[in-house]
């Protein structure tokens, strides 16, 4: 019988690569992963892994029983969800992530409508950045999650996971009330203020100002968007900015809309769609969206 625990490691080491990210992922020790997937492997009967020198590849039977692993472990989930009793309410822990602008804005109304509706619901929010999101949807850390992305950046879907728009928003060009600029292409020899690299707001600053025909000169890298706008009113740059992350700007900022858009989705392991408290807490979500913002479904 094969054991469901580490056909999950089989999993990760078929989308992660290496079974030291598999080990950071799940937070075992990289000795302790490379000795459940040698069980796996006896317990399969078949070589699951090659071997050469201090690295692994999955074997042509490796690779077929990790996407049997996928689908195995959507339907425990499912199972799981099903067999949930909510005949006296929907009680205990769901772990929620999120991002910052989330999590003040979305966030807040559709807690308060769940204590109010459901009492013994604990919802227990996390920030993090969407980037993190599927490892910890995948290792259990997280029920459900809040992630974004933008044009010229969207996501790559994630396997094992299911994403559900729920809203999107305009992507403002900030600059200082002095500034004569209001268009990306006009700030060609502007300083910029970004996000940090590797973040996806960074990645749709670049992109979108190589698309009008320029790199960007980047003098700072900020991921809080009030501290972005601060900066923007004291003359140090332009930046793009989105819908919620400009909500209250600071005097002396303008704000002109670009054709960018983000969107922001719901993320949750497959099969966790039917789960009450996921499902609950997915249409609270979805009613306390802004109405200044585009509700998707």
């Amino acid at each position: 019988m094969l054991d469901v625990r580490r056909l999950r490691l089989l999993r990760e080491l078929a989308l992660r690569g290496t079974i030291v990210a598999v080990a950071q992922a799940l937070s075992y020790s990289p000795s302790a992963v490379s000795q459940q997937l040698s069980i796996l492997e006896r317990e399969a009967g078949v070589p699951l892994l090659e071997r050469t020198g201090r690295r692994v590849r999955l074997t042509p039977a490796g690779v077929n029983l990790a996407d049997h692993a996928e689908a195995i472990l959507q339907r425990l989930e499912q199972a799981s969800s099903e067999l949930v009793d909510v005949r006296h309410g929907l009680v205990g822990p769901l772990r929620i992530g999120t991002f910052p602008t989330a999590a003040r804005s979305i966030l807040p109304t559709a807690l308060i409508n769940l204590a109010r509706e459901h009492p013994g619901l604990e919802p227990m929010v996390s920030e993090i950045d969407p980037a993190d999101v599927a490892d910890a949807l995948r290792a259990g850390e997280l029920d459900l999650a809040l992630i974004h992305d933008y044009d010229f950046v969207p996501r790559i879907p994630d396997a094992g996971l299911i994403r559900r728009p729920l809203c999107s928003e305009p992507v403002y060009l900030a600059s200082d009330e002095t500034s004569v600029v209001s268009t990306i292409d006009e700030c060609s020899d502007s300083a910029w203020i970004t996000a940090v690299s590797g973040t996806a707001c960074h990645s749709m600053t670049i992109r979108a100002c190589q698309s009008a025909g320029f790199t960007p000169r980047i003098r700072h890298h900020i991921d809080e968007f009030a501290t972005v706008l601060a900066l923007v009113a004291a003359g140090q740059g332009v930046s793009l900015v989105p819908e919620l992350g400009a909500v209250d700007p600071p005097p002396g900022v303008r704000l002109a809309a670009t054709p960018i858009r983000r969107r922001t989705m719901i993320a949750h392991r497959a099969g966790a769609e039917s789960h009450p408290a996921v499902a609950t807490v997915t249409g609270a979500l979805r009613s306390a969206v802004p109405q200044y913002l585009t509700a998707e479904r």
